[in-house]
């Protein structure tokens, strides 16, 4: 199953509204430290409303600590960056894959892009806009991968 993962989140309503995307689609939450926020946060919580509970939520203390958790697992890393190598929408997804996002700030750090199977980036028609809001790009993603997989029944 899809999995959505934040690397270094910085602004707690934006994890909130991903961790809501999360619940409602059943896509396993995978937050990677350190964070820019604690978890107990009251505008993240707020976000996330009364869905909590339904968030498949993980917790990793640290970059090293999440790819050792994922060396148990399988599935292609996907690499969301303004600098990504293919379109979103024109890319293959398989069900095990795990959707990396970086940071509001500035990305998936570049060490981490250059261990990804495939870097994606999401068109957009303005030079002058550098990115979309994180929990935007984020449902842009999960969706398009849903779609193609047969997800939205």
């Amino acid at each position: 199953m899809l999995k959505v993962v934040l690397v270094h989140p910085q602004i707690p309503p934006n994890t909130g509204n991903i961790a809501r995307t999360c619940a409602a689609t059943g896509t396993e939450l995978h937050l990677v430290g350190p964070l820019g926020f604690e978890i107990s946060d009251r505008y993240l919580k707020r976000a996330g409303l009364d869905y909590w509970p339904y968030v498949k939520l993980h917790y990793h203390l640290d970059l090293a600590a999440f790819q050792t958790y994922h060396q148990r697992h399988t599935g292609r890393w996907l690499g969301f960056s303004t600098s990504g190598r293919s379109s979103y929408v024109q890319f293959q997804y398989q069900p095990d894959d795990w959707l990396l996002f970086g940071s509001e700030t500035v990305g998936l750090p570049r060490d981490l892009l250059k261990t990804c199977d495939e870097t994606l980036y999401i068109p957009m028609g303005e030079p002058q806009v550098r990115s979309l809001n994180l929990s935007v790009s984020v449902a842009i993603g999960l969706f398009e991968a849903r779609r193609q997989l047969g997800f939205l029944q």
